[in-house]
């Protein structure tokens, strides 16, 4: 697991007088162990097969530490299930989600940056954060 990812989790749990159990060291793991863009419900999957008396409610509410620690993003992608993806140490992207299939593709372009800078510019906005999902049909689908 990794270490700094653990102690933010940690340090979060003791400022807000949260206990430090092993079965939330156990989700962030499953969690750190995975680079899919996971549902509760398929970090559940990875969990128990570790430990199989941790509870879906359990994952649920340890996302839930994870995404206000900084440590995880949720993301809603319109098919009625939050996934979520780390956060802490990852750069920014933006997502290709296929309709049919649901796979997701991360990307990055910096002109598509710029553009949605200079967007705000001209609005008059200030940018504090931003996303961008682009939904369609992967190759393997179209």
């Amino acid at each position: 697991m990794g270490r700094r990812e653990q102690q933010v989790l940690e340090d979060y749990i003791v400022q807000h007088n949260l206990k430090i159990t092993k079965q939330r060291r156990s989700v962030l793991e499953a969690f750190l162990g995975s680079e899919d863009h996971v549902s509760a419900e398929e970090l559940y999957k990875l969990v128990t097969e570790k430990e199989p008396k941790i509870g879906l409610a359990t994952v649920y509410r340890t996302l839930n530490l994870l995404t206000q620690s900084g440590l995880a993003s949720e993301l809603d992608f319109g098919d009625g299930q939050k996934r979520y993806e780390h956060k802490f140490m990852h750069s920014h992207h933006d997502h290709l989600i296929c309709t049919e299939c649901g796979k997701i593709v991360e990307f990055t372009h910096p002109m598509i940056e710029k553009l949605q800078e200079e967007v705000a510019i001209r609005q008059g906005f200030k940018l504090t954060s931003h996303k961008l999902d682009l939904f369609g049909l992967c190759a393997e689908c179209s």
